[in-house]
């Protein structure tokens, strides 16, 4: 069962911050191309010299980035730049999103206390594959701060509990503010600390199983690590401990808000073979297509069918690749879920990346000669510039197929998905030190 609990959340002070949205920050493997510079530039109290900080020249085991992280938590404690609550709370966060096409999306969360389990039990699912690197950082600062400071992105099934929080929420102003990345992403926030309706949506969550994680894989596996850890240290502690539970952020699986957004890859410092002679050699598993420009290949990702991916690619010139014919995956990957073989993903690192371009997993895994982009201009502009060989385009992953491959128990390969807009982190944090209990 999916047991989930009100925590005292500790927030930024909005009498000692006069503007909360200078604070708050993406999540920290969001925080890279400049950007940190641009969140430290905003504050000398964002949540990123927290989750994200700088390193600097003589760090050692006594002065780090993580000792920094824990030194400015608990200063900002003491000044009053953060607050604990006095009542434990369920936290209800909205964020209204303007999407490509110009719609707008209003995405409904629920941020609560997750008791952890284990994959194997079946109340929480993965649907990606990590790498161990980003879990040993997530474990460090963990250590060092006994601090939930970023969310976990999970998907629940149903959606009564969005109706038991919105009659919670209505009238209530909450917050309402603009984190510097995602800009134009509205956030609204509210704490609920009726009791009646706690127990209301804790008896709703109870009986779920399947929660898959949409967002925050390594977070939850080093959660998983600290705990026990924690465990092995303190043998006695009870079943409440706050080590035993995980700040998520909980989503329907039915709102309508659910946006997945594509992750381009983009290919450099690459020498095998140059960008007609991968075409070339495409067409042993693709249809290859050239188009005039950048319109015509989006046009024509929009049009691929189901059963027939389609990548768009570029270097300098345009075209599209749509798979021939399903059954090669299943030659080549017998094992594997057809669910899994036909995502566009599975398509692009199997066929095209591996077998066409000839760069291993092994490659991948360590991200050389590959670079994942949210923004295609980026790719792009890289060709143009020559400092990237290809950038290969797709189609976002739909919602069925990440609720398939996880009851088929298929981890996807990683950045297959892109849910938008990220969940922010500064909103509010949860404690987890060993008295802490829930």
């Amino acid at each position: 069962m999916a047991t989930i609990r009100p925590f005292r959340g500790v927030c930024y002070n909005p009498e000692k911050i006069s503007d909360l949205s200078a604070v708050i920050s993406q999540p920290y493997d969001r925080v890279r191309h400049g950007l940190q510079n641009r969140y430290y530039d905003q504050s000398p109290h964002t949540i990123v010299r927290i989750i994200k900080g700088k390193e600097e020249s003589g760090d050692n085991e006594e002065n780090n980035v993580y000792t920094r992280a824990r030194d400015y938590y608990q200063s900002w404690l003491q000044e009053g730049i953060l607050m604990r609550k006095q009542s434990p709370a369920l936290y209800v966060l909205h964020q209204t999103a303007t999407l490509p096409d110009g719609s707008t999306k209003t995405r409904q969360g629920l941020i609560a206390a997750l008791e952890l389990s284990r994959f194997d039990e079946g109340v929480v699912l993965p649907h990606e594959r990590t790498h161990s690197g980003p879990k040993v950082d997530r474990l460090n600062l963990m250590r060092a701060t006994a601090v939930n400071f970023g969310h976990i992105f999970m998907l629940y099934p149903g959606d009564r509990i969005n109706e038991l929080l919105g009659t919670a929420i209505e009238g209530q102003p909450g917050l309402e503010l603009c984190e510097l990345f995602e800009h134009d992403v509205v956030q609204q926030f509210w704490a609920v600390t009726d009791p009646e309706v706690i127990a209301a949506v804790v008896e709703e969550m109870a009986p779920r199983r399947n929660l898959i994680i949409a967002d925050g894989h390594h977070r939850y596996e080093t959660a998983l690590d600290y705990r026990d850890e924690m465990r092995a240290a303190h043998p006695d502690a009870p079943p409440n401990a706050g080590f035993n539970y995980r700040m998520v952020t909980l989503v329907s699986m039915e709102d309508p808000g659910l946006v997945i957004l594509p992750t381009h890859r983009l290919i450099y410092s690459y020498g095998q073979m140059s960008g007609q002679e991968a075409l070339e050699r495409a067409k042993k598993y693709f249809e290859v297509t050239p188009v005039a420009d950048r319109a015509a290949l989006e046009k024509a990702l929009a049009e691929a069918e189901f059963a027939h991916p389609r990548l768009g690619f570029y270097d300098g010139a345009y075209a599209t690749l749509t798979l021939q014919e399903p059954a090669v995956l299943e030659k080549l990957l017998p094992d594997r879920a057809s669910d899994w073989r036909l995502l566009d993903v599975s398509v692009l690192h199997e066929l095209f990346i591996e077998r066409v371009l000839g760069i291993d997993k092994a490659t991948i895994e360590r991200k050389e000669n590959i670079e994942y982009l949210r923004d295609p201009q980026m790719g792009y502009d890289g060709v143009d510039q020559g400092k990237a060989n290809f950038l290969l385009v797709m189609n976002p992953t739909r919602m069925e197929q990440v609720r398939a491959c996880t009851a088929a128990d298929e981890k996807m390969p990683q950045k297959s998905t892109d849910f938008y807009p990220k969940v922010i982190s500064g909103l509010v944090m949860m404690p987890i030190g060993v008295e802490e209990r829930l």
